[in-house]
């Protein structure tokens, strides 16, 4: 008879989480530690990343902080040296660094529209290539794409069209890498979140934009960035070796009507 619980578990296994600071990040690396993973941590500043370093240690597994870019190659490829060399290899992948500007298409600046297309997308082939070299090498690996279910629908009523367009590349970067690196027994998945309560949204879910989200999600609500720890373990996790290629929904049944 099969495990599950083994084949739940990372005890043993290190993972870099891209945004890790805050938000589904933090929970994602609060899951996978609960689960036995070493966590490291990539972001642009330390904001917040002693409290959350520090409850992941309490955790009983080893923690670090690397300050990077996602959007610059030289950054990623160093943080994952540095990983290489404080945990001796990495097994896991989460890109979850991401941004948003709520920009009429017809005001967006240049500016605008790159910058969400340099983090949420170019950042994600960025540190998948980098951490992906090291996977082939160890002829193992899990990439964990965090994408959106704006990569398949026209959020209402906010104008986001780079936003929208950054996630469905992430979505079909997601399926192309998996395609690239199955020989290579590295396995590329996504989670396309629903509106999740996180930095990103808060400030806007006592708005008319919130109430028009929340009534539009057939669960009345928006989700809690720990309603995404246990799909992260599992797609981590050996629970998930038959799964590659796949966009995991989790917004309360928005998507369904």
């Amino acid at each position: 008879m099969t495990d599950i619980m083994k084949q739940l578990s990372l005890k043993g296994k290190n993972a870099l989480i891209t945004g890790g600071n805050r938000g589904i990040g933090r929970s994602i690396g609060l899951a996978m530690a609960q689960a036995g993973a070493n966590i490291a941590i990539m972001d642009l500043n330390s904001d917040d990343a002693g409290k959350t370093i520090d409850d992941i240690k309490a955790l009983g597994v080893k923690s670090v902080f690397y300050a990077g870019d996602v959007t610059m190659a030289e950054n990623c490829n160093q943080v994952v040296s540095e990983l290489i060399k404080d945990f001796g290899k990495i097994d896991i992948l989460v890109n979850n660094a991401g941004i948003c500007k709520n920009v009429k298409a017809e005001e967006m600046t240049w500016k605008d529209w790159y910058d969400v297309i340099n983090v949420n997308l170019n950042g994600v082939f960025l540190m998948s290539q980098a951490a992906g070299r090291e996977m082939i090498r160890n002829k193992s690996g899990s990439i964990i794409n965090i994408s959106s279910m704006s990569a398949n629908i026209v959020n209402y009523p906010q104008p986001q069209c780079s936003y929208n367009a950054s996630k469905a590349g992430v979505s079909h970067l997601t399926r192309s890498l998996a395609y690239e690196w199955v020989k290579y027994n590295i396995r590329v998945n996504a989670i396309a979140p629903g509106y999740i309560g996180t930095d990103l949204t808060r400030a806007q879910l006592s708005t008319e934009w919130g109430k028009i989200w929340q009534d539009a999600t057939p669960m009345k609500r928006v989700g809690k960035p720990e309603e995404l720890g246990g799909i992260a373990v599992y797609l981590a996790s050996d629970a998930s070796s038959f799964t590659t290629g796949s966009i995991m929904t989790v917004d309360g049944g928005y998507t369904t009507i």
